[in-house]
């Protein structure tokens, strides 16, 4: 078996005969001289031949290539290959639908959706993925270190997570299904069994939202633990879990961040936070509009507030906390000191909703008379309900959409540039 070096290591075996391979990625012909500029997972490694050589392949075509390391500061990395022999391992490649050696990209995003199993090899569009993988590691490390343990539940279920939102309906050997929003139903049973759990799936919104930051499929990071004492708590985890997660990107993506230009946002060690009703009165009282009665805030709203929160606190991240009891979903934990309003939160990163949270409900009565009292039969949630017939203690937790994290994180237009195959209104291929 041949021992194969990728680019990024070339420096360290200067004077050794090695073999690479990979993808071409740019083809050079000089007057005295020319380049083959390999592409595999580490990076470029750049090639030489002698003047004249003919290049019978197109970019795209896979190569291996053996050959000697020699030094030279010009070349990716400081070393290149020279006295190279040439295998060519894939069919002659067809070529992509815009050059993918070019460090600016000229495609328009749909071009770039419709092409993406080729036009993700960019290097840039394949940044955005490596901030994503690294920031699920961290999540993952954050978690495994606070002791929760990682499941994965169903994602066909057989009622709506969120009552009253948009669902995607299916056949399930005649009977009618979903496909599951989030995991909320099955990470609060499994408190009951490990009173820590996280989770990283999928989740289904079929919301008819054509915006820059949703979709109807996206990947969701879950956390749910048991015995706290309010949203408080599940606040300062999710910090933790987020410190986490910034800091593996720091450590595993640099380079992909570099090449975007971005920056990792600095968790405090205290994220700032308002009541919601504090929100809505600053914003009220800043710009004259007045918003002291509503459910929500607008993504205009948010901006604001994070403007706020870093011109006030020096941080790009802010808790808005008390959202509106009516606004959440069933399963959320009333505030005990302010009727009407919740123990529930969202997490904002500059200007964006990226976490929803906060404290459950966990007695048996408690929910048949929330579904009560917003008219909501039991039936379909008999399976739920048992849980807390049999002991459940104080719990909360959160969701954090990956792909608007990692937007935000890469300065991403468009939630679907750092989605992989992104589902909504209109895409289902590739």
């Amino acid at each position: 078996m041949i021992s194969r070096v990728l680019s990024a290591d070339l420096p360290a075996h200067v004077g050794e005969r090695v073999t690479i391979a990979g993808w071409l990625h740019r083809r050079r012909e000089l007057k005295s001289v020319t380049f083959l500029i390999l592409r595999d997972r580490s990076g470029l490694a750049q090639v030489v031949l002698p003047a004249g050589a003919v290049v019978p392949f197109g970019e795209e075509t896979v190569l291996q290539i053996e050959g000697l390391v020699t030094s030279n500061a010009q070349a990716p990395g400081g070393a290149e290959l020279t006295e190279p022999a040439i295998t060519q391992l894939s069919g002659p490649a067809e070529p992509p639908p815009f050059d993918l050696y070019r460090p600016v990209l000229a495609a328009s995003l749909p071009t770039i959706l419709d092409h993406a199993p080729t036009t993700l090899r960019h290097p840039v569009l394949r940044s955005g993925f490596e901030v994503a993988a690294a920031s699920v590691a961290g999540f993952r490390a954050a978690l495994d270190g606070l002791g929760f343990t990682e499941v994965h539940t169903p994602k066909t279920v057989g009622s709506a997570t969120e009552s009253g939102a948009n669902v995607f309906g299916l056949d399930y050997f005649g009977r009618p299904a979903y496909l599951a929003q989030s995991p909320q139903f099955y990470k609060q049973a499994m408190v009951g069994v490990f009173e820590r759990v996280y989770e990283v799936g999928p989740a289904f919104r079929a919301e008819p939202s054509d915006t820059v930051r949703h979709l109807a499929e996206y990947t969701s990071l879950d956390a749910e633990f048991g015995f706290i004492t309010d949203h408080f708590e599940v606040m300062a985890v999710l910090r933790q879990v987020i410190a986490g997660m910034a800091a593996s990107v720091t450590e595993r993506a640099s380079s992909a961040m570099e090449l975007l230009g971005a920056r990792v946002p600095e968790v405090p060690a205290q994220i700032p936070h308002l009541h919601f009703t504090e929100a809505l009165e600053l914003i009220s009282s800043a710009t004259g509009e007045d918003v002291t009665g509503e459910p929500d805030l607008a993504p205009a709203h948010e901006r604001w507030l994070c403007e706020w929160a870093e011109r006030e606190h020096g941080s790009e991240l802010l808790y808005v906390t008390g959202y509106p009891l009516a606004s959440k979903p069933f399963y959320t934990h009333p505030d005990p000191a302010r009727p009407g309003y919740s123990n529930g939160f969202d997490l904002l990163l500059r200007g964006t909703e990226i976490v929803t949270g906060g404290q459950r409900l966990h007695r048996h009565e408690d929910y048949v008379e929330a579904l009560a009292a917003r008219g909501e039969p039991t039936e379909p949630y008999a399976g739920y309900l048992q849980v807390f017939e049999h002991g459940m203690p104080p719990h909360g937790g959160w969701a954090i959409g990956m792909e608007r994290w990692t937007a935000l994180l890469t300065g991403a237009a468009n939630v679907r540039q750092v989605t992989l195959f992104p589902r909504d209104l209109h895409r289902l291929s590739p």
